[in-house]
């Protein structure tokens, strides 16, 4: 993608949303073969996005939204505003809080050694240490500051009133003014289980969490994902769903060892197990548009070699797959085994609006 604003953005292999310093907002989407509606191919890029580990999307339910016809931010908002709706239905968390106070009138504990330096001329005067039962706690400091932050970045009325809504029930509680420290100070545990998903919401917008290394002097914020890991994500847990024991980024071996120390990592993208028949799958996933005009098509040479040394490595392994996205350039059906040795080196392709494999695996 690349859109001049005097200057050039550019992204490959990326999708979400950039908005620039000036205000203009880029939509990113994902380009699928068979689908030409903006609406499908947000739809399915909603769906892909609900597969990804530690990222906010998976509780969430399409029937909710009202329309994806939307931009794509203010269906990341309209996400996390659902997600704040679920939480305040359970309850804000409240708490017992820590202060020490120099007051007028007794409360809690006297602190001795301060009330000597403070308050040594001051006698009708009390520095005290007490408890007090309080909903200003860092992580609803981390939830408003997210809300007002997205109250500034949204255009939808519709949003901006449920916004509106939500920063009324949170009114007593302060904003966060050092994110970093903030996010590093909630600890998770059973009874604050349920902040688990808006607090990721809130990293994703505050920190902008895009999952991705996107930088660039015009952007003002960014929402990006990288489409390699989205599909393979996708894939990996089509497969789960199948009933396969899946395991993504495998990294228990190495392509070589020195003085007993394993170098160069290998990291297949997907590996499925069959304990029964005693052997195993692996593939790597590719976010790429084959065209038959290209040299091999477009299959790159490193990533059928990158394949076979995962193949020599795993010794139960004999079928190893590229998987990409189904497209209309090319015939998938053209793509036979490539033998070499005990190996079998495939190439299938994955259907993303029927989700299913051109052919099996």
């Amino acid at each position: 993608m690349k859109r001049s604003f005097g200057k050039v953005l550019q992204a490959q292999n990326y999708v979400g949303v950039i908005q620039t310093k000036n205000g203009i907002i880029i939509e990113i989407l994902p380009k699928i073969a068979d689908v030409e509606e903006e609406k499908k191919e947000k739809e399915i890029l909603i769906k892909m996005l609900k597969t990804l580990k530690k990222a906010p999307f998976k509780n969430f339910n399409m029937a909710n939204l009202k329309s994806t016809n939307m931009p794509l931010l203010e269906i990341f908002i309209s996400m996390f505003l659902e997600e704040l709706s679920k939480l305040i239905k359970k309850g804000i968390k409240s708490d017992y809080i820590s202060k020490s106070e120099n007051l007028k009138f007794m409360k809690g504990k006297l602190k001795m050694s301060e009330q000597i330096k403070q308050n040594y001329i001051h006698k009708e005067r009390f520095f005290v240490e007490y408890c007090e039962f309080s909903n200003d706690r860092v992580k609803n400091r981390l939830i408003k500051t997210t809300l007002k932050f997205l109250y500034n970045k949204s255009k939808s009325n519709g949003n901006k009133k449920r916004i509106r809504k939500f920063l009324f029930i949170f009114d007593e509680i302060k904003i966060s003014h050092n994110l970093k420290i903030d996010f590093d100070r909630v600890k998770m545990n059973r009874q604050i289980k349920y902040y688990e998903q808006i607090l990721l919401w809130c990293k994703t917008f505050l920190l902008g969490n895009s999952f991705s290394p996107y930088k660039g002097r015009e952007v003002a914020f960014a929402l990006l994902f990288d489409m390699n890991l989205l599909f393979e994500s996708y894939v990996g847990d089509y497969l789960k769903k199948k009933g396969l024991d899946v395991k993504l980024q495998d990294s228990k071996h190495h392509l070589a060892y020195l003085k007993g120390q394993g170098k160069f990592r290998l990291k297949p993208d997907i590996v499925i197990n069959f304990k029964k028949k005693e052997k195993i799958i692996i593939a790597d996933t590719k976010w790429k548009i084959l065209n038959e005009n290209k040299i091999h098509n477009g299959v790159s040479q490193g990533d059928m070699y990158q394949l076979y040394a995962y193949g020599t490595k795993y010794e139960k392994c004999k079928n190893m797959y590229l998987i990409y996205p189904k497209n209309n350039e090319v015939n998938d059906k053209k793509y036979n085994y490539l033998k070499e040795g005990k190996l079998n080196l495939n190439i299938v392709f994955f259907d993303l609006v029927k989700d299913k494999f051109r052919r099996s695996i």
